[in-house]
């Protein structure tokens, strides 16, 4: 099975140039911990409200700051055509519940989540994935970067 068949497609965003006080107000909004963030269609990162918190408001800057200043810019996406198998091991390596998903020219179509292969399990695959995510990681920041 594709990533295509399970990933969500109705996918919020933001832009580079967007402050992380608006981005904090859309992510409490739409209750969710983390946004892409496109430029023109493509996806140049991932901005998250631990990014907002650590890299910005802990570092001294202030609400009117931009995304481009907290947010992940080497970020780990799948492919829309990717097999849903493979996503587990993207999952389990980079620590992250979440990928977006990218055509092949880095277009944003989607997000798929750990739910969202969970529903597709008849064994315990989602719970080792989720088990190797929530292990403690070597201290470093990892915000959907590998």
């Amino acid at each position: 099975m594709q990533v295509r068949e399970v990933m969500s497609q109705d996918v919020v965003s933001t832009t580079p140039e967007e402050s992380i006080e608006q981005v904090a107000r859309q992510m409490a909004e739409r209750d969710v911990g983390s946004l892409p963030v496109l430029d023109g269609g493509r996806l140049i990162g991932m901005v998250t409200d631990r990014d907002i918190v650590v890299r910005g408001l802990a570092q001294g800057l202030y609400a009117d700051a931009k995304v481009q200043d907290v947010m992940t810019a080497d970020v780990e996406s799948v492919f829309e055509s990717d097999d849903v198998e493979d996503v587990h091991d993207r999952m389990s390596a980079a620590q992250i519940r979440r990928l977006p998903v990218v055509t092949e020219d880095g277009e944003l179509v989607g997000i798929v989540a750990l739910a969202d292969l969970a529903r597709l399990d008849t064994d315990e695959e989602s719970g080792a994935t989720l088990e190797e995510i929530s292990e403690p990681s070597t201290g470093e920041h990892r915000s959907f970067a590998p």
